[in-house]
């Protein structure tokens, strides 16, 4: 049995949203930050971690009746890649196989898609979600990527310039999702 680690990236300030979009409510009164970190659980993933960072205060209060791990990346605001690092850095001694990387700002993205993702979990892996619109997330990153993702992430493209150099598998799920990141 494979042991995946969900991994959500929640630590920027939506300035284009207004507000970080970790504290924005959705459908039946429920934060985006609740929903994504409800998901990574419902669709298998042994544990979820969240990383935090703007309004942390507020966001770190709506987490706490989740079966989560929260990380505070205290430098969030340099961009997705310091939320990917502190992630990646809290989950580096686990026995994982994987992490599965997630946004709080894809609210269409359930626990179907991550299950489809987590299926192929190994400590090789290199798989991201596809909508019918290009790469999208939830990615799937096998541990033995994880000390190279951590020391190469910059700025807001995340793992973004390590996968365009590997072989990432494509797992389309256009029939689960759109997979639009909400920014506005």
């Amino acid at each position: 049995m494979t042991h995946t680690i969900g991994l959500l990236l929640a630590a920027g300030a939506g300035r284009r949203m207004g507000t970080p979009k970790a504290l924005v409510t959705g459908s039946g009164g429920i934060s985006w930050v609740v929903a994504a970190a409800r998901t990574l659980i419902a669709g298998g993933c042994t544990e979820t971690v969240v990383v935090i960072g703007a309004a942390a205060e507020k966001v770190r209060p709506l987490l706490e009746a989740e079966s989560v791990i929260i990380v505070e990346a205290l430098d969030w605001d340099e961009g997705m890649a310091s939320s990917l690092r502190a992630g990646l850095g809290a989950v580096a001694g686990s026995e994982a196989d994987s992490a599965l990387i997630h946004l709080v700002d894809l609210p269409d993205v359930g626990p179907d898609v991550v299950r489809r993702l987590a299926a192929l979990s190994a400590p090789d892996v290199l798989a991201r979600a596809t909508y019918g619109h290009g790469p999208g997330h939830p990615v799937l990153i096998g541990r033995e990527h994880w000390r190279a993702i951590t020391d190469g992430a910059q700025g807001d493209s995340g793992a973004g310039a390590y996968l365009a150099q590997h072989r990432v598998v494509a797992v389309d799920c256009a029939d689960l999702a759109a997979g639009h990141d909400i920014d506005t």
